[in-house]
């Protein structure tokens, strides 16, 4: 499946952060889960979340994160709030190798709800 993107609130529509760009991002992470529904976009248990601890600042695009972040987000425009949903192997690999939440999230699609506040060119 990879990384789907579903828009929230739109960016500004022409700014997109390009490979190697710092982006700053908030972020919270849930495990997709089919039995809470649609109405709240299958969103289950939280895992993970920069609410709290201040707003997420990496490079994007040069594999410091997941397949599904360095996707999805350089699609993202300044602004913008989506919903990113990334299937396991887009997530965290191979299971073999991991433990505990990772390997969780491997099993399972994961759910982020982003949104792409600035960049700066790196």
């Amino acid at each position: 499946m990879g990384v789907t993107r579903k828009l929230i609130k739109k960016g500004n529509g022409t700014e997109k952060p390009k490979k190697g760009d710092e982006v700053i991002i908030e972020y919270t992470g849930n495990f997709h889960d089919a039995s809470v529904g649609l109405e709240k976009d299958f969103r289950g248990k939280q895992f993970d979340s920069s609410i709290g601890r201040g707003d997420f600042k990496t490079q994007i695009g040069v594999g410091k994160l997941i397949r599904g972040w360095d996707e999805g987000v350089t699609e993202m425009t300044l602004g913008e709030m989506s919903i990113l949903t990334i299937s396991g192997d887009y997530a965290y690999g191979d299971r073999s190798r991991r433990k505990g939440i990772v390997a969780e999230l491997y099993e399972k699609l994961a759910k982020y709800d982003d949104a792409l506040l600035r960049w700066q060119k790196v």
